[in-house]
């Protein structure tokens, strides 16, 4: 899939993946939703938490940079060689929380990353370097990994998952 080159081209790919990930879920049971080692250790549920914490991570990651700040990417426990640990601790902080609680804030943080982008200046999302936290990258790029990519990550890693379990 081409990367988007406009505004309205992120929102419109990361509705479609958005869509055609929550209708794959929708035809899960919760028992399938909470079924342990879909992808690795996680269940279906640890993979939208996963999902929620990066949108997060990035909208937080914006917040600061508008501030003038330059925010700890992607944390201030990891660096970028350590995605693997990184993904791990948030399957822990997550792990324990409820199915419905993770559905809860899988639809309000998808609707607060969409508004977010809603609100950025074109220019902004594709002048690479304009803030100093994305060195040479534009800012779209970490938009499109959280919402459209991540999405279709998180939808082949289901299917494939579940079709094997």
């Amino acid at each position: 899939m081409p990367k988007p080159t406009s505004k309205d081209q992120i929102i419109e790919t990361a509705q479609a993946e958005r869509a055609a990930l929550e209708q794959y879920i929708a035809g899960l049971t919760d028992e399938q939703m909470n079924r342990p080692n879909i992808a690795g250790d996680w269940s279906a549920k640890d993979v939208l938490a996963h999902l929620i914490e990066w949108e997060q991570m990035v909208i937080k990651w914006y917040e600061t940079g508008v501030k003038g700040k330059v925010p700890a990417v992607p944390s201030e426990e990891y660096n970028w060689g350590q995605l693997p640990q990184l993904n791990h601790a948030i399957f822990l902080k997550h792990h324990d929380r409820s199915l419905a609680d993770v559905q809860k804030d899988f639809k309000s943080s998808y609707k607060k990353i969409i508004k977010v982008i809603q609100s950025i200046p074109e220019k902004e999302l594709f002048t690479r370097g304009h803030y100093p936290w994305t060195r040479n990258n534009a800012l779209a790029a970490y938009f499109v990994s959280a919402t459209s990519s991540h999405y279709r990550w998180a939808r082949t890693l289901l299917r494939k998952g579940l079709k094997s379990g």
